[in-house]
């Protein structure tokens, strides 16, 4: 008989999900940032609960791959606030600035989860951050967009989700 109609354990079929990939940056957050990866924690243990009572080889593989990421990123956190007296741009600030054109745009600076350039929200490894940190109110910068001149800086905190 050919071994191709054996089945051999429970987990045929199922694919090994390889880690996703953890940034070699160090793991700043925000305290928004925090709660998130706290939840992405709480949310994927349930998962993995779940699918190991519903005995769901692929649906734990795929809970055990994310919480095992989301507890790395939990473990390796550093929690770090702008001060609040800062006058440039520094991981957590927003920071405000008009194009040439004179469209506003506003983005703050985060950590590699929690960044959403959707809502303006982008991590302090991507470029434009890049550039933007240690600028000051009436700085010019390059960015993809065009000429940036700072307008305004925010340290205050966003709020937990």
């Amino acid at each position: 008989m050919s071994r191709a109609f054996v089945r051999e354990d429970d987990q045929a079929g199922v694919t090994a999900l390889p880690d996703r990939p953890i940034s070699p940056h160090p793991n700043l957050v925000t305290r928004r940032g925090l709660a998130l990866i706290e939840r992405n924690v709480a949310a994927f243990r349930q998962q993995l609960a779940a699918a190991t009572a519903a005995e769901d080889q692929e649906a734990m593989a795929r809970a055990a791959r994310e919480l095992r990421y989301w507890a790395a990123r939990h473990a390796t956190a550093e929690l770090t606030e702008p001060p609040a007296d800062t006058e440039t741009v520094v991981f957590g600030t927003a920071v405000t600035g008009v194009l040439p054109d004179g469209t506003q745009v506003t983005y703050r600076i985060v950590g590699e989860d929690e960044a959403d350039p959707s809502e303006g929200r982008i991590a302090w490894t991507a470029p434009v951050a890049r550039l933007l940190l240690g600028s000051s109110v009436g700085d010019v910068r390059r960015i993809p967009a065009g000429e940036l001149e700072i307008v305004a800086i925010d340290p205050t905190p966003e709020p937990p989700p």
